[in-house]
């Protein structure tokens, strides 16, 4: 007879494994099911390994300036194949990490494809075989992969998605990105702090297009300065390989441009990963490609949920993380003798920090100052200067600030966005705010330790 649990999830990254631990301290018999390494994309192919990649770049690059600090370097180089090595052991250490607390809680563990059959039967096919597990419910968290455009030459040697960047060992002297999003311009900041050549080509008119106005003009002008090739409003129309280099032909103000490089980075965005996920028999309501969830996480098909990229949320693994934990959350009320009350998720979903790790880092919540005028009410916008900040003086930072929106008629703070060092560890201040209903008033009644960045926070609430 196949083994049977309370909850059966496919897809091991941070919505998948946090969502398992959550269940197995709630008692609910959890397996999880995951076809390659435990951490998903966040950790093996996304967020971690980026970041460990841009703190080594951005130590390079602050070593190249250490003669202004007083500090002098001689012989100053760096090897990517040892970068990426040490980035492999932040994996294996994370990974093993993850591993030994599904050990510790007692989550089974199934290395193989998941497959959902029905709605209480979950197949799982490994290396050597095939088998079939039962289920009260399922959690469906198997994430995105990159999406690559219908672009000819796309397939060339040394055409990069962000997966195989990860990877790549060689000491490239110029880069052309293809797409300005969040994903694109931290690769952008990571070999441009490495002194390689780097062009940005954007459909949009403007880099991280989703995001407030003013963040993205001022990230295009200090990446400018360092150097970035930056064009907007361009179309790619082909990639061609031509004297052992790569030439990226995109249009550009109705004339044909080429930019030439040793690679090219395809960074257009993600999509759905639902790859061999349901059998024949299954029919779950799906719109461009992801499933369609409502306000519990619930697909179409009871018992079935999903959570993350798989689905409509923005596509961040705290969102992914907080949707799949809410879920967990309902299936455990939904048992629990508390039942006929109603159900009140942990985690406010509506509120989700944006976090951008270019340098000056980026933190953003709530409303910005463009939607802020759509909001019906009449807001504040408060702003503060980086450049007024001790410790970004100190610390030789480029240019930042701290914007905050409040309502006008209670000061309330409905939206914040910063760009300034350190900005993604403390734009959580704003969300707590916001959640909590906070007001100018009472966060600038928090005394601020002096010299830090966050002084800045308080210096942009206060009257």
């Amino acid at each position: 007879m196949a083994e049977k649990y309370g909850l059966v999830i496919i897809g091991g990254g941070p919505a998948g494994y946090e969502a398992a631990l959550d269940a197995a301290k709630k008692g609910i018999k959890t397996a999880l099911v995951e076809k390659r390494e435990l951490g998903g994309t966040c950790l093996n192919r996304g967020c971690i390994p980026t970041k460990t990649l841009l703190h080594s770049a951005e130590l390079f690059s602050e070593m190249k300036k250490s003669e202004a600090l007083g500090i002098s370097v001689e012989g100053l180089t760096y090897n990517m194949e040892k970068i990426q090595n040490r980035k492999k052991e932040v994996l294996d250490q994370l990974r093993s990490g993850i591993e030994m607390l599904m050990k510790k809680n007692k989550i089974a563990v199934y290395n193989g494809t998941g497959t959902i059959l029905n709605p209480n039967e979950v197949q799982i096919a490994g290396v050597e075989e095939s088998f079939i597990i039962g289920a009260e419910n399922i959690l469906i968290a198997t994430g995105s992969v990159p999406s690559v455009p219908p672009i000819p030459g796309a397939k060339l040697l040394g055409v990069h998605t962000s997966d195989s960047l990860l990877e790549n060992k060689k000491n490239y002297n110029s880069l052309t990105i293809v797409g300005g999003g969040v994903i694109g311009m931290e690769f952008a900041a990571v070999y441009c702090a490495l002194g390689v050549k780097v062009t940005v080509i954007e459909f949009l008119d403007r880099i991280l297009a989703n995001m407030d106005k003013e963040i993205s003009q001022n990230l295009k002008m200090i990446m400018k300065k360092r150097g970035v090739d930056i064009h907007t409003s361009s179309r790619v129309e082909r990639i061609l390989e031509r004297d052992g280099s790569l030439v990226c032909c995109y249009e550009e103000k109705e004339k044909m441009v080429e930019a030439v490089s040793d690679a090219v980075l395809i960074a257009t965005g993600r999509r759905a990963n639902t790859e061999e996920l349901f059998g024949p028999e299954v029919d779950v309501s799906m719109e461009r490609g992801r499933i369609l969830v409502d306000e519990l996480g619930r697909t179409s098909m009871p018992t079935v949920f999903a959570a993350g990229d798989v689905t409509p949320s923005v596509q961040l693994a705290h969102a992914a993380t907080a949707n799949a934990r809410n879920i967990v959350a309902y299936i455990a009320h939904q048992k629990g003798e508390n039942r006929e009350k109603p159900f009140v998720k942990p985690y406010r979903t509506d509120l989700i920090p944006g976090c951008v790790y270019t340098n000056p880092e980026i933190g953003t919540i709530g409303f910005t100052q463009e939607e802020a005028k759509a909001l019906g009410k009449p807001v504040i916008i408060k702003k503060y200067p980086m450049s007024a900040n001790g410790k970004t003086v100190l610390s030789g930072q480029d240019r930042g600030f701290v914007k905050v929106i409040a309502l006008e008629d209670s000061h309330r703070i409905v939206g914040a966005q910063m760009m300034c060092a350190r900005a993604t560890d403390m734009i959580s201040q704003f969300g707590t705010a916001i959640v909590n209903e906070l007001t100018l008033e009472q966060m600038a009644s928090v005394v601020y330790p002096h010299p830090t960045y966050s002084e800045a926070i308080g210096e942009t609430v206060r009257e």
